[in-house]
C-alpha cells in the first residue's frame, strides 16, 4: 500500500508550514502526521544536502508519494529541483506539486511541465541579474558610489590611513574609532582623497 509523505519547508524562523499544510488538507490529501516533514532551511540548498530532506528520503520506499506545494520546496534552481526528482523517481517514488495541479511531476506531462516551468523561472533569473548588473555599470559610470556607506567620514578615514601607514594595528584602530576591523580593511582599500 502506497504511502503519502509531505515534505514542507520554510527559509526562515519567523515563517510556518502552517500554509503548506492547509494547502495539502484542502486540495483533499491526508497526510499522517509523522509523515509530514518540515525543515527550516534556506531554498539555496540542494534538496539532498538538507537534514530532514535526506531523513525523509531514506523512509521513502517505491510505490510511496511525496507531496509538495511548490516546486522552489524541492530545489534551489531548475536544475536542482529536476535532479531531485529524477532521483526520486529512480526509486519508484511518485512526486506531487499542488502548484501545478497536482500533477506527478515523474510522469512524462509532469516533467514537460516541470521542465517549462523552471525554464522560465531560470530565464526571469538570468533577466533579473542582466538588469542589476546593467544598473551597477550605470551607476558606476555616473560616478556614484556603491555599496554600503562608510561609518567614518572623510577626515576620520585620513587619519585611519596615516595611522595605519605609521604602523597601527587594525584593531586598534577599530578600538579606537568604535568600528569592526572590516571597516578599517575598507577604508584602506579606498582611495585617498586629493
Amino acid at each position: 500500500m502506497s504511502r503519502v509523505f509531505a515534505y514542507c519547508r520554510v527559509s526562515t524562523t519567523d515563517q510556518t508550514i502552517a500554509n503548506q499544510i492547509s494547502e495539502i488538507s484542502g486540495a483533499g490529501f491526508v497526510v499522517a502526521d509523522h509523515r509530514v516533514i518540515s525543515e527550516t532551511i534556506s531554498g539555496s540548498v540542494a534538496a539532498f544536502e538538507r537534514p530532514q530532506f535526506s531523513r525523509l528520503v531514506d523512509r521513502l520506499e517505491c510505490g510511496d508519494m511525496l507531496l509538495v506545494t511548490k516546486l522552489d520546496r524541492l530545489g534551489r534552481n531548475a536544475m536542482d529541483v529536476r535532479s531531485t526528482v529524477e532521483r526520486l523517481a529512480l526509486s519508484g517514488v511518485k512526486v506531487h506539486c499542488l502548484a501545478l495541479g497536482g500533477v506527478d511531476l515523474c510522469s512524462a506531462a509532469g516533467r514537460m511541465t516541470m521542465g517549462v516551468i523552471a525554464a522560465v523561472a531560470e530565464f526571469e533569473r538570468d533577466l533579473l541579474i542582466e538588469r542589476t548588473r546593467a544598473g551597477l555599470t550605470r551607476a558606476k559610470a555616473e560616478g556614484r558610489l556603491l555599496g554600503r556607506p562608510s561609518t567614518l567620514s572623510a577626515d576620520q578615514q585620513d587619519e585611519v590611513r596615516l595611522q595605519r601607514a605609521a604602523g597601527v594595528s587594525l584593531g586598534a584602530l577599530a578600538k579606537s574609532f568604535g568600528v569592526t576591523r572590516s571597516a578599517i580593511q575598507r577604508v584602506q582599500k579606498r582611495p585617498a582623497r586629493v
